[in-house]
């Protein structure tokens, strides 16, 4: 606005006077044109149109005859050497003169020479000659325009030009005061104009700014049908498809860090359960090895050392035995590919079987065993599978039981689950072991687990089993011993 304010201004005070020259100019031309055409020789027959030229140009228009009479004058009311009677007295040139008497001679028209500075002069035709002149006495530039007419009659347009300067400075002026106001106006209007403008624009920068830093829960509000709310909806599309394909590629970033930590464990896993079978197996095999080679060497004479050594080789065989089928069946526990049988059966049945099976090893090692069951109690599931996991349990229980020496087995039903308890008093599991208990091989003491035979992979087994199932499994610390629980299917009493 300041720009084309300032534009507008300069070419106004440089430009705008000549151009008001340039277009009278035109003017006279045309007018003195008119004039020649419609002059007959009598200027009284086209007073009134001498007349009406003159005052729309603001010019004199004179009219002389070739000796030099004055026959038309716009300066005073001369026709023909006589004083109209269009013209009312107070403005008569000569008030002792009547209408229609000759002018006294010499008229006051034109001026003489030396009172009139020629600046410039121009041939427009054969007939017309246009002089810029200059009033050295009054300091007035004028436009003369001088044609030669029919009869010889000579036609002299004189207009002032001090008008036009005036026109022209007072048009620089109104631009002036018009642009200062037009500045004002335009800067309040592009205030709130480039503040409703931008306000979008604004809110977009922030969306995307939000978008950099993968923050993609802001959207853009612009409730618009131009292109600005096109960029709106394009940017809400463009956040929920990167919200999407970065959810999607964190959610498989996870899922492939998940994998190889997967991987990784299951690495170790496999190095730990070879290391720990070979440790197992070390010791069995050196015992057997031992000892066959002492039968060998026939270093056993009598009966009774034979018959040691034997039983020597036929308990740690059956420890092997028993190792390699529950590494079996853990195996095919883990590989996902083993069946269930289920079935429906009384638990309460099947605690008391087993009960009554560890009655005798019980009153050997003086422990004391609790059941606490209903009379009958139907779950579902594989019974053998099940009756596995209650033994595992009960080993693992009477192998840890110290103090009072007792264990206690009972069930609480809920709405579709059966929990089995399986108590033992004795020392409480550290903490650290509470999750680890049920890896392969894991002890929490290695030097009692050897002492009874065990290899530490009855509670993996119990694991597996309940993984199968679906069912839960778990291991608390209470004050005075341990209890390990694990659930079943309950049949529903129709």
């Amino acid at each position: 606005m300041l720009f084309f304010v300032f534009i507008s201004l300069g070419m106004t005070l440089l430009g705008l006077e000549k151009f008001y020259i340039w277009q009278k100019k035109e003017i006279l031309i045309s007018s003195s044109k008119k004039i020649y055409d419609l002059y007959e020789g009598n200027p009284e027959a086209m007073s009134l149109e001498l007349e009406r030229l003159g005052n729309t140009m603001g010019a004199g228009i004179l009219i002389f005859s070739a000796d030099g009479r004055i026959k038309y004058s716009s300066f005073f009311p001369v026709i023909n050497d006589k004083i109209s009677d269009r013209m009312p007295p107070p403005f008569l040139p000569f008030p002792d003169h009547k209408a229609d008497e000759p002018v006294p001679r010499p008229h006051p028209f034109p001026d003489p020479p030396h009172h009139n500075q020629t600046l410039s002069k121009e041939t427009i035709d054969n007939n017309s000659v246009l002089e810029m002149q200059r009033d050295t006495d009054l300091k007035i530039d004028f436009m003369v325009l001088r044609r030669q007419l029919k009869n010889n009659d000579a036609l002299v347009i004189r207009l002032p030009l001090a008008p036009i300067s005036e026109s022209a400075t007072v048009a620089a002026q109104f631009m002036a005061l018009t642009g200062v106001l037009a500045i004002l106006a335009g800067g309040i209007w592009a205030f709130f104009f480039a503040g409703n403008f931008t306000r979008p624009v604004r809110e977009l920068n922030r969306i995307a700014q939000s978008m950099s830093k993968l923050d993609f829960s802001q959207k853009c509000t612009i409730n618009r049908r131009d292109e600005i709310g096109e960029l709106g909806n394009s940017i809400n599309h463009l956040s929920d498809q990167l919200d999407t394909a970065i959810s999607e590629l964190n959610r498989k970033n996870q899922q492939l860090m998940a994998d190889v930590e997967k991987e990784r464990k299951l690495d170790k896993m496999r190095k730990e359960f070879v290391s720990n079978v070979s440790h197992e197996l070390k010791t069995p095999l050196a015992l057997i090895l031992g000892y066959a080679e002492g039968l060998k060497e026939n270093i056993a004479q009598d009966e009774d050392s034979r018959n040691y050594y034997c039983s020597i080789i036929i308990d740690e065989a059956e420890k092997m035995d028993k190792l390699v089928r529950d590494l079996l069946n853990l195996s095919q526990f883990d590989s996902g590919f083993f069946k269930l049988s289920r079935a429906d059966f009384d638990l309460s049945i099947l605690l008391k079987e087993i009960v009554l099976k560890y009655r005798t090893v019980l009153a050997e090692k003086g422990i004391t065993l609790e059941l606490d069951t209903e009379e009958s109690c139907l779950v579902n599931g594989d019974i053998l599978r099940s009756e596995q996991v209650l033994l595992n349990l009960i080993n693992n229980a009477i192998d840890h039981t110290e103090f009072a020496r007792k264990i206690k087995i009972y069930v609480e039903n809920y709405n579709e689950k059966s929990r089995i308890y399986v108590y033992n008093s004795g020392r409480p599991i550290p903490t650290e072991s509470l999750e680890k208990i049920w890896t392969s091989f894991y002890k929490v003491d290695e030097a009692r687990t050897r002492e009874y035979g065990g290899y530490g992979l009855g509670l993996s087994i119990v694991r597996a089993i309940q993984e199968l199932h679906g069912n839960r499994y778990g291991v608390e610390n209470v004050p005075d011993g341990v209890i390990f629980w694990f659930e079943l299917d309950r049949v529903q009493n129709v």
